[in-house]
């Protein structure tokens, strides 16, 4: 039985700088650090970090005065960011950079008097941290909803994506909203998150060499979901999995070559561990998949570039 790696795969720029955003606040300001919602969607990073001293909580009211506060990847609304604010907590703001780039594109076309439209699933953090960055928002899910909105001026219209949706997967809605609405605004296509949309790329090179493909990361991932559902698309039989423990040895049977790839917020040494745990059921070959190589770092906030994690 061979393995093939898919490449890219596992954390991206977003996620790194988070993790690190965290670490070298505890390094600096020492535990606890309080961090708002999950850093990233991962158990395992999320534990990690727990250990070495960060506390996670749902709301700026569980956090004592002068808590050290950062705020997670996926963003948070400027009623958050407010509420932080007032009680003058000490925030360190992890939110990935191009989810703040969404969140500044949605207030400029606001503020040149347009309906803003956000292309998302209801209910993620990132697009509850997205809305709350503007007076109004008409979230659309699926092609159907373009057909349902309700619009006060059609010739004033903007949309703004998810980042941790790709090209691919907002292109029936992007295209469904430029038909109905010809004069729609919306952000240049290479503001789509690039690790979202290479990791799905790397999914369909692979999906044609293996029988069967493991996704590594969490139920809440958006992503790594995805990437699930992309290879069944495909038509490999595929399973969302958050570690080796997860892995059924019978999706294996009768398998010659197995798929392995990870969500963004899924660290390498998950990746390490179901490969170990794939030797185990026979695997006697590992190979990495020649993917496209990302090289993208983002800046700490300054309060932590001389911090030594």
């Amino acid at each position: 039985m061979k393995v093939i790696l898919a490449n890219p795969r596992g954390f991206c720029a977003g996620v790194d700088r988070a993790i690190e955003i965290v670490e070298k606040a505890l390094a600096k300001y020492g535990a606890p650090v309080f961090v708002r919602h999950e850093i990233v969607h991962n158990k395992f990073v999320v534990d990690d970090l727990k250990a070495k001293g960060a506390v996670f909580v749902d709301e700026i009211s569980e956090i004592p005065d002068g808590g050290i506060t950062v705020f997670s990847a996926h963003g948070v609304s400027e009623k958050v960011e407010n509420s932080a604010k007032l009680r003058e907590l000490p925030v360190i703001d992890a939110t990935c950079p191009l989810v703040t780039k969404v969140h500044n594109e949605a207030r400029r076309y606001e503020a040149d008097g347009r309906e803003i439209i956000l292309i998302g699933h209801k209910g993620h953090p990132e697009v509850e941290g997205t809305s709350g960055r503007v007076q109004k928002v008409h979230l659309v899910e699926t092609i159907a909803d373009v057909e349902n909105l309700q619009i006060a001026d059609e010739n004033n219209l903007a949309y703004v994506t998810q980042t941790t949706l790709s090209l691919d997967d907002t292109k029936f809605i992007i295209d469904g909203l430029k038909a109905r609405f010809p004069n729609i605004e919306g952000p240049d296509t290479r503001d789509i998150c690039y690790a979202t949309q290479n990791r799905q790329n790397a999914v369909r090179e692979l999906a044609g060499q293996v029988d069967v493909l493991l996704v590594i990361g969490a139920a809440n991932s958006s992503n790594s979901n995805r990437l699930r559902d992309l290879g069944e698309e495909l038509g490999v039989a595929s399973y969302l999995i958050d570690g080796a423990a997860a892995i059924d040895k019978s999706w294996l049977s009768n398998k010659i070559v197995i798929g392995v790839t990870a969500g963004a917020s899924a660290p390498e040494v998950l990746v390490q561990n179901v490969i170990n745990r794939l030797r185990e059921f026979g695997a006697n070959e590992v190979q990495e998949f020649d993917g496209k190589r990302e090289n993208i770092k983002f800046k700490l906030p300054e309060e932590l570039k001389d911090e030594v994690a």
